[in-house]
């Protein structure tokens, strides 16, 4: 009889017809704000999906079309419910208090009002749609105006925008404007945190540290190759030379491609990918092969500090293409910022190096032996960079290789002739060392 009664419920519950489903979490969802302080008032105007209000079962004419007739007495609710909440903006570090809904509407989604703040605004209060318009729920815009209390439109303006929950990647950009002054645009994805749209020179360094600090320790190409970089050296000095070259070259290209001096075609971040990949597995048979120098009596190793420096230029553009999305929240430090990202970078390797040269010596003495233990480690790190280079190649291989023009054909040959440069210096310090050593 159980059995009976447990087929008997699962049928019911088959055959019972299906609850309607909520609404789905949308893929994809642009959220559009514009921000400006003036007098007593900093405005804010946002434009976001109508769909992304989830829990509200908006009206509609058959299922599907928008019933624009009684669509507006739902708006200030759903504005309150899913945007209030999750915008908080901070004058000087002070959370403001409620803010004021001016205007409410919804707009087509070929709607270009949102261009700039100076069609956006007189959007708000112009005719609404007519109430026939054939206007898809799923495609419907809503569009917001916010009146925000504040002390001054000189204070330093921070916004928190938590808009992660209306759909699964949700793209913000927002639109700063302070009396007076440029345009500030910034863009991130889902949840950033607190964002200071005019930070203070600590505040963006503070930032740059922990943003630097956090790439290098996620960047498992950038690791492996310092992996590969240190792992058969053991005297400090070695070690100092090498991770010293390394630095300066990476900070080098680094700063280049902050202000704009590093190629901008679309295939070079993929050849960038592709040659940090080749990096990495000329390290690893660099490293086999100078074991198997060593072990005959002759120097391996002698030169590794020039390889680092001439990938460490390589590097430096990876750590570029890193820095380049949060660039945009350096306000007016971008040296200060650059400079903070790099030593964080250089944090990030220490404590690495800190972890691993003590790892490294405790496995060589109680484990295996250096030179087996060297072999074997750098060879399953090259069977790994192989692997990557060949995707990254056949990337690579798909992108059309034009240099753009004139500008393009400038730019390759002045990063030509600091490549010249820099060889030509690699070279004079290489020969003064070899005679230091010799005398």
């Amino acid at each position: 009889m159980p059995l009976v009664g447990s087929l008997v419920i699962l049928l019911l519950v088959v055959g019972l017809p299906a609850r309607p489903a909520a609404h789905d979490v949308p893929a994809s969802v642009v959220v559009q704000v514009f921000a400006r302080p003036e007098g007593r008032t900093l405005r804010v105007i946002l434009r976001t999906p109508l769909v992304s209000m989830r829990d509200f079962t908006f009206p509609s004419k058959d299922g599907t079309l928008l019933d624009l007739t009684r669509i507006d007495t739902m708006l200030a609710d759903a504005v309150r419910t899913w945007i209030v909440p999750g915008l908080t903006i901070y004058e000087d570090d002070r959370a403001l208090g409620s803010p004021t809904l001016v205007a409410t509407r919804i707009s087509l989604p070929s709607d270009a009002a949102f261009v700039s703040y100076g069609t956006a605004e007189p959007h708000l209060s112009a005719p609404r749609l007519a109430a026939d318009t054939v206007l898809p729920i799923t495609a419907a815009m809503l569009d917001v105006m916010l009146d925000y209390p504040i002390a001054s439109d000189r204070a330093r303006f921070s916004i928190d925008p938590r808009f992660g929950r209306f759909g699964i990647r949700v793209v913000t950009t927002l639109r700063f404007l302070l009396p007076g002054e440029a345009e500030r645009a910034f863009q991130f994805t889902g949840e950033p945190g607190l964002v200071r749209l005019d930070p203070r020179w600590h505040q963006a360094a503070w930032r740059f540290v922990q943003s630097g600090f956090a790439h290098i320790l996620d960047g498992i190409d950038h690791l492996l190759f310092l992996f590969c970089l240190v792992l058969p050296l053991r005297r400090f000095w070695q070690l100092f030379g090498v991770v010293t070259a390394f630095t300066a070259a990476h900070s080098i290209t680094l700063f280049c491609a902050a202000f704009g001096l590093a190629p901008s075609a679309l295939w070079f971040p993929p050849l960038v990918e592709t040659l940090i990949a080749v990096s990495i597995l000329y390290m690893a048979i660099e490293n086999v092969v100078g074991v198997a120098h060593r072990s005959r009596g002759e120097g391996g190793f002698q030169h590794r500090w020039i390889v680092a420096f001439g990938f460490g230029l390589v590097h430096g553009f990876g750590f570029s293409f890193a820095l380049r999305d949060t660039l945009q929240f350096a306000g007016s430090h971008l040296v200060t910022s650059l400079v903070s990202f790099n030593v964080g970078v250089e944090l990030g390797q220490l404590l690495v190096l800190a972890i691993l040269i003590p790892l490294l010596s405790l496995v060589f003495r109680f484990v295996v032996g250096e030179r087996i233990g060297v072999i074997i480690a750098s060879a399953l790190v090259a069977h790994t960079a192989w692997h990557w280079m060949m995707e990254r190649g056949a990337t690579l291989g798909e992108y059309d290789w034009s240099i753009g023009g004139a500008s393009g054909v400038a730019t390759l040959l002045r990063w030509l002739m600091a490549g010249v440069g820099i060889a030509g210096v690699a070279w004079l310090v290489s020969v003064l060392r070899k005679r230091q050593i010799h005398r």
